[in-house]
This record gives C-alpha cells, structure tokens and sequence, in this order.
C-alpha cells in the first residue's frame, strides 16, 4: 500500500467465479429480490467470460507482437542499459476490440549466460499508484541482495495502468493538490468534518470529470492483473514470473486467482489482507492500529538513544514532545508550509521503514536544537518540483480510483464517523489522516464492484514473506493469503516491522528467495526468520537531516 503523504491525506485527501449463461433459471413469481439477485449473478458470469476471452485474445496478439525494446525516453531518467517498450492492451477486456491503451515496460537482461536465464522477473512495488520502472536497475547498480537473481532473470518493470506513462489520470491539479498547510486532519467540530468530507467528494468527482470515465471505471486490480497476464506473453514466456511488494501482493493474488496455471513462481512481500470483507475499508481501518503500533516502536528506539537525538528519555516524553510539535505547527506553521498534516506525512516514515527510523529522528532533533531548515525541507512541498507534484497526483489519483473501483464502501457517514471516532481514541496516530485520504471512496461516483474471493491453487507454489510488526500491511494479511492459496508457504519475520523486506538484508529470508527464484524450492513447512538488524543512530545530525530529505519511501498508500 502506498505511503499517506500529508498532501495526499488532506486532498482527498473481479470479477466473481463464473457462472454458465443460460443455467439459471428464475420463477417469474419470486417478489423477495432472488429474482434480481440470480439476473445480477448471471449478467456477472457472462461478463467474467467475456473478460476471460478478451484476455486471451490480448495476450495471443501481445505474444505475437511481442515487445520493441529501445534506449528509455531521456526524460524517464533511465539509463543503458536498461531498456523500455510498451504494450498494448485493451480499456474493456469484455471488448478487446474496443478502446486500448499502453502499458510502458522497461527492463535489464539478466547477467548470466543463456542456459542460467530463466526468462523475466516481472514487479508491482505496491500503491496502488506505484511505478515498478526502478526495478531494473537493481541489476546495472549492482544490488548485492540480488545478484543471484540476476543471473537468471531479466528484471522488469512497468507502470499499471493509469500510473505514470501508462495512459495517466489526475483527479486534481498537482500543483493546488501539494499546496501546504493543509487542515489538520483530526477534526475539533462538526464543521471540521463537513469540510474534510466536501474537499473528499471534491475529489471523487474530479477523478471522474477530468479523465475519460471508461478508463478510470477500468483502473481495478483484476484489470491490473489481466494487464499482467498480456505482459507476460508480450515478454515470450509461457508462465509468469512475478515479485509483489505491499499492494503488490494483492495484484498477485488476483492474479492467481484468474490465472492459477499461469505461475512458474510468484513471491509477495508484505501483504495485503485479500478477504474480500476487508478490501478496502476494513484494511485501512486495522492499518491505523498497526501504525500506532509501530509508532510506539520507534519512540522506544528513539528514547534509547536520547544522548544522540535529545528527544526524551522515555517513550511518554517522545509522546509529549510530538503533541507539542503538532500544536505548534497548527497554530503557526513551521516555515509557513509545515502544518500537522505534513508532519504526519514525514514522520509516518518511521512507523513504515526502520531505514527512516535515524534520519526522522535527527531531522526532528536539529528541530529541537533550533535549526528548522531541515524539517522544512523535509515535510513540506517543493512547488518548483512541478514533474514530481504531478507525479505524486497521478499516484494519488490511481490509488483513489483502484480502491474505490475494487471494493463496496460504506456509503453512509455515520459508519466513517463512529469507526474513525473509535479507533482515534486509542490509535491517534494515522486514523483520521486516513479516514479522509480514503473518504472519496464513500462518494464515489462510479460503479463498486464486490471484491474478488480469493481461493486457488497455483502451479507452482507461491512464497510469501511477513514481518510481524508491519504497519502498512499488518501480519494477520500474510496468514490471510497463505490459507487462500493452497500449498504456498509463509516466511514470518519475527519482532521486526519494517516494510518490503526482500531488499533487507537477513540471510534467513535472502538465502530462501534466492532457493526460490533459482531452483523453485521452498521449504516443507513455513519458517519463522528473525529480526534485521536493528538501526543504528546516525551520530551526525546534519547528515541524516540531509537523507531525511530525500528518503525515498515506496508505495503502499
């Protein structure tokens, strides 16, 4: 899921199992609604078969076209060798003759011979909203974690549909959407809530008034997944290979589901929870508990190191010295651009990734010792950068559209209102934050679909990695997707909580995946890993102020 900026919290901060058609048949006489229901089912099954052969017919021209590899536009800041192609699919997979789009791909050929290589390595880096082009340069930077992997795959990256240069869509202007303060999130009145909510529906609207609407109702993740299965013949290989960080692991899901005999091997990182009764709105709602969690982990930390970062001996005295911040900021912005939104949106950076955990942390000490500048830099926005504005949008934008596209939202207010007034009580940290990044979805103003019940068995078993203490993606999801897909196994990080742990150094999970990819093996029962190590304080305040600055934290809204 892809991190809440504070600009994002504050501005808007399938298919089902098929059905035959013509099997059912429905008495004319029923007046209690069966009627209704068995139409809906079966106008459901008929499309699902649509969509199953539209696929089918993308997939077989993308095979026969296959992929123009050439030099990266220069201004998607991908250098040789890395390579980028697009691919063709259509809008409506029901209507593959219909309107099309393309999806851009880049890749970088694997580094061993012709008889070590194994065929692609496809990755989603999660979102929904993010770009996996960055991928590929694991192998020309030489990722030491991924070296081995290298020698076997070509490593490949794409935009989903929607995202980046994949046909992209903006629910707002990016520049008015960065614009900081933004409005403290955690409401004081009634007014409060009725101006969060209107700024909300404000932006459920523009997704669908400044985009073609047919696009932003195709932005779902079984699409996505479809998407998915037409890049892979597009690549020339028979089965997929596929890595899925975060929401990653739900387009891989979704992708098992529909495409169950399709998976030569598929790993996922830090999951998301896949029961359709918590797609979307219950998996924001348990996120708040686990990013409260989280955050009183890294309060302990931080505490610890008191004689590096001055910030309070005890975690209560952390506590207290947040709370002041925030009031400060509210009541006079810090710098005229960083309010409590934007606070939110940096420091929930350590609550995702324990490599944030010293840069937040020493960014919040110069704070403390009087030097704003790099808190400033660091929480608020960059209005001369107008191509990462737009960029942030477009994510944003996607995010809202595939899960209020995926999944039924509550529509009524009193839902959000008592679920988000509850959960604040004891989770103030994220909750309210989130309750209006997600808010759009409860005003949507195109069709919800009922999220896809996942349940298969793969071709080849899946791998999926969980730390116990993640906050964006908490542990019960791992569990929830391993019992859904039959033979998988489950690597557990234990007492750690970091986010996207296969670029982590720990050699009980590194030495699996690499086992996996390589030689398709996984062990005869789930395993329980140990923690990463534990970040280490950075002793120089301006240093970490600096990498504060330009921390780069992947997506998973």
């Amino acid at each position: 899921m892809k991190r809440r900026k504070a600009a994002i919290a504050a501005a808007g901060t399938l298919a089902a199992g098929a059905l035959t058609a013509g099997l059912i048949s429905v008495p004319s006489a029923f007046a209690d609604g069966t009627a209704d229901r068995a139409q809906k089912a079966q106008q459901a099954g008929q499309q699902s078969q649509a969509e199953a052969r539209g696929v089918k017919l993308a997939a077989a021209r993308a095979a026969k076209t296959g992929i123009d590899w050439k030099d990266c536009p220069k201004d998607w800041g991908l250098k040789a060798p890395i390579q980028c192609g697009w691919v063709t699919v259509p809008v409506d997979y029901a209507k593959p003759n219909g309107k099309k789009i393309k999806i851009a791909v880049d890749r970088a050929v694997s580094t061993g011979s012709k008889k070590e290589r194994q065929g692609s390595l496809v990755y989603n880096p999660g979102g929904p909203g993010g770009s996996g082009l960055r991928f590929p340069a694991r192998i020309p930077d030489k990722n030491p974690l991924w070296a081995k992997a290298a020698t076997a795959y070509d490593f490949v990256g794409f935009d989903p549909r929607g995202v980046g240069h994949s046909a992209p869509i903006s629910c707002a202007d990016p520049q008015e959407w960065v614009k900081a303060p933004k409005p403290d999130a955690i409401p004081q009145d009634e007014a409060d809530k009725r101006a969060h909510r209107k700024t909300a529906k404000e932006y459920a609207d523009g997704c669908a008034e400044r985009n073609d609407k047919d696009l932003v109702a195709s932005l779902t993740t079984p699409n996505a997944a479809r998407d998915l299965d037409v890049l892979r013949a597009a690549l020339g290989d028979k089965k997929l290979n596929f890595l899925g960080v975060s929401y990653g692991t739900y387009m891989g899901a979704v992708y098992a589901e529909l495409f169950p005999n399709h998976i030569r091997r598929m790993v996922t990182d830090s999951i998301v929870n896949p029961s359709p009764k918590k797609i979307w709105y219950d998996v924001n709602l348990d996120q708040d508990v686990a990013f409260q969690t989280r955050w009183e982990d890294w309060k302990e930390w931080a505490a610890e190191h008191n004689d590096v970062y001055g910030l309070g001996a005890t975690p209560e005295k952390i506590e207290k010295r947040w709370n002041d911040l925030r009031a400060t900021a509210k009541k006079d912005p810090i710098g005229g651009v960083v309010g409590t939104e934007e606070l939110t949106g940096f420091f929930q950076s350590a609550p995702y990734y324990d490599s944030a955990w010293a840069e937040v942390a020493s960014t919040w000490s110069a704070y403390v010792k009087g030097d704003e500048k790099p808190l400033i830099e660091a929480a608020g926005p960059d209005m001369s950068d107008v191509a990462g504005n737009k960029a942030s949008e477009n994510g944003n934008a996607v995010y809202t559209a595939v899960e209020c596209n995926d999944a039924q939202w509550p529509r009524d207010w009193k839902t959000w209102d008592r679920d988000n007034t509850r959960l604040h009580e004891k989770y103030p940290f994220l909750t309210w934050s989130n309750a209006w990044m997600n808010y759009p979805c409860a005003v949507w103003p195109l069709k919800q679909h009922k999220a896809l019940d996942i349940k298969a068995k793969t071709s080849h078993p899946v791998l999926m990695i969980q730390a116990t203490r993640d906050a964006a993606t908490p542990y019960p999801g791992g569990v929830e997707l391993h019992k859904r897909l039959k033979g998988s196994r489950l690597i557990t990080e234990k007492d750690a909580g970091s986010h996207g742990i296969t670029n982590l150094k720990n050699e009980c999970i590194n030495k699996r995946v690499d086992a996996y990819l390589l030689k398709g093996t996984v062990d005869a029962k789930d395993v329980t890993c140990g923690p990463h190590a534990t970040p280490q304080p950075e002793q120089s305040a301006k240093k970490a102020a600096a990498k504060a600055a330009s921390v780069a934290v992947p997506a998973v809204k």
